[in-house]
């Protein structure tokens, strides 16, 4: 019984959760901001590439990824690590 009342509250909780996300979306097609311009506008003047999509993962946002590269190396480290086989442990 407890757990069909938690199941439903987190259900509950992330259904308010996303429909929250999806009205605070910005609208599709409009201009997003002025940061957008900004890039487009230096982008190949401060980082001398002609990619701005590169030039926003690798250079104005370059700590950001080194993190989500990190994120994801722990992620598969510890999916490894929790399938590994452990016959070989519990024989020993």
């Amino acid at each position: 019984m407890i757990r069909k009342i938690g199941i439903s509250v987190s259900f509950i909780v992330m259904a308010i959760m996303m429909f929250s996300f999806a009205v605070l979306l910005h609208p599709f097609g409009e201009p997003p901001s002025v940061m957008d311009d900004y890039i487009i506008e230096n982008t190949q003047q401060e980082t001398g590439t002609n990619n701005a999509v590169s030039a926003v993962v690798f250079d104005y946002r370059g700590y950001d990824t080194l993190g989500e590269a990190t994120v994801l190396f722990l992620t598969a480290t510890a999916v490894i690590m929790l399938f590994r086989d452990r016959k070989k442990e519990a024989t020993e």
